[in-house]
């Protein structure tokens, strides 16, 4: 829990807070319009590269992969360097690989230079966050998550528009060239408004053999999920990635249970409330992680639709994402974490299954409309999950937990699209098709609505009065003379 020492440490002021949540969402929002450019730029990519644009979820997956592989190193580099420098070298990576992926003639160099791109991205993001995390108040926490994030969501709101806009009249390579201007404002205006934030004395020595063991596992599983029955490569070889990727994990949690520091501290799963949301918001990132892969295929190849317009269509989750996270905060206040985090998952996961739905004969109000309002729960949740998270790790742990949360966060956006696109694959086999139909798309869409769905049962086992110091919710005192008379009964 939280403690009024831990909080002293805290010395930004709410001024201060909102120029830092600002800056650090410059990377967030360079992130999120990255992504979701190229995921609306996936079809002209695969005829300029003569690929089959189903394989094309590689560029999304080989950089979301090389952010699950370095990010558990992110926060003991953050603490034995400073995060300010840490987070000005990731943004300088990322941009550089941001003009790599621009030069590419091939799928084979797009991967390479995205894989490139997630190193800086790696570090990039969980380090921005750990910057603002390490430097507030425990109660300022949903705030500076909001300001953090609310910048970020233009991303997605600007992304798919401007990336239809790109690949119909001019060239899909302008997608990433798009983010070197904002690299540069965002290394400056780290270099002038931003604090350093150094913790070398908690940092210890560099768990080499955990990140090698972890980034092998995750490798390797991501592969076997990425590959399984999609014809990339034999069908031994994704099964042999599995049970390769199987070892390596066993072999990291036996090397983490003896390392003092290890790069991933699964120790952090006893506290409740972080092992609820890292559960809980991976099963919600796989349907999160689907949608900007499905969507734009579904509406550019399916129904037949420009870039310009998908991006057009697409954009409008993003506006509801964006205009209800101002209410976050008195949402999680008047209903407490629980109850909004059961309430904002369930509504997520209908909204998303309704996608199963959409025709080319739907008004586009109509697509719009379904778009908005699951694109404000799934909102909501994010900001529930991404503070609730926080809500009771000390802050001397605040690196570790930055970290490990990241990856999971990252392994399950990636999970989301390798499960989307070998969907697709498969219900287009079964149903024979030569390619994918609008009713395949719509199988696909129910296949990660159920697995979003999961979490919401994993969210009904919170304690009604979790993260009550974050949100500033009290739950009602227990009704009952029994359970009065006994204490241990409110445990």
């Amino acid at each position: 829990m939280d403690t009024e020492p831990e909080d002293e440490a805290a010395t930004l002021s709410p001024s201060q807070m909102r120029l830092t949540a600002l800056i650090v969402a410059t990377a967030l929002f360079m992130q999120n319009l990255d992504g979701t450019i190229v995921a609306t730029a996936l079809p002209a990519m695969a005829k300029s590269f003569h690929a089959d644009p189903l394989h094309m979820s590689l560029a999304l997956t080989s950089y979301l992969l090389s952010l699950a592989i370095f990010i558990p190193a992110s926060g003991w580099f953050a603490d034995r360097f400073g995060s300010r420098t840490v987070f000005r070298a990731a943004i300088l990576v990322f941009t550089i690989g941001s003009i790599l992926c621009g030069l590419s003639q091939s799928l084979g160099q797009l991967i390479a230079a995205r894989i490139f791109q997630g190193l800086g991205g790696a570090m990039m993001v969980p380090v921005g966050r750990l910057l603002l995390l390490k430097s507030v108040r425990r109660r300022d926490m949903i705030a500076a998550t909001s300001w953090l994030t609310m910048p970020a969501l233009l991303g997605p709101i600007i992304g798919p528009p401007l990336g239809g806009f790109i690949v119909t009249y001019l060239s899909w390579r302008w997608t990433f060239d798009i983010n070197v201007p904002i690299g540069l404002i965002g290394i400056v205006a780290v270099t002038l408004h931003v604090r350093e934030v150094k913790d070398a004395e908690h940092a210890g020595r560099l768990d080499i053999a955990g990140l090698v063991w972890s980034g092998l596992a995750m490798a390797l599983l991501m592969s076997g999920f990425e590959t399984i029955g999609r014809g990339l490569i034999p069908l031994g070889w994704s099964l042999g990635c599995f049970a390769a990727g199987a070892v390596a994990s066993l072999a990291y949690w036996r090397h983490a249970r003896r390392h003092p520091h290890p790069i991933l501290d699964l120790t952090l799963m006893r506290i409740d409330t972080f092992a609820n949301s890292t559960i809980a918001g991976s099963f919600f990132r796989v349907l999160a992680g689907a949608m900007p892969f499905l969507l734009p295929l579904m509406l550019q190849l399916g129904f037949g639709d420009s870039a310009a317009k998908s991006g057009t269509i697409t954009f409008a989750a993003a506006v509801g994402a964006l205009a209800m996270k101002p209410l976050a905060e008195p949402i999680l206040r008047r209903l407490g974490f629980r109850v909004a985090m059961m309430l904002f998952g369930g509504l997520a996961v209908v909204f998303t299954a309704a996608c199963a739905a959409f025709r080319p004969g739907w008004p586009e109000l109509a697509l719009d409309a379904v778009l908005l309002v699951g694109g404000v729960f799934r909102s909501l949740q994010f900001t529930a999950l991404n503070t609730i998270a926080y809500a009771d790790v000390p802050r001397s742990r605040m690196s570790a937990a930055t970290s490990f949360y990241a990856t999971f966060q990252q392994i399950t956006l990636t999970l989301g699209i390798s499960v989307a696109a070998g969907a697709l694959e498969f219900t287009t086999i079964f149903a024979g098709h030569a390619e994918p139909s609008i009713a395949d798309y719509g199988w696909a869409f129910l296949i990660v609505s159920a697995i979003g769905g999961l979490s919401v049962p994993v969210c009904a086992r919170l304690s009604p009065a979790a993260g009550d110091d974050v949100s500033g919710h009290h739950a009602p005192p227990p009704a009952g003379p029994a359970i009065d008379a006994n204490p241990a009964a409110r445990q």
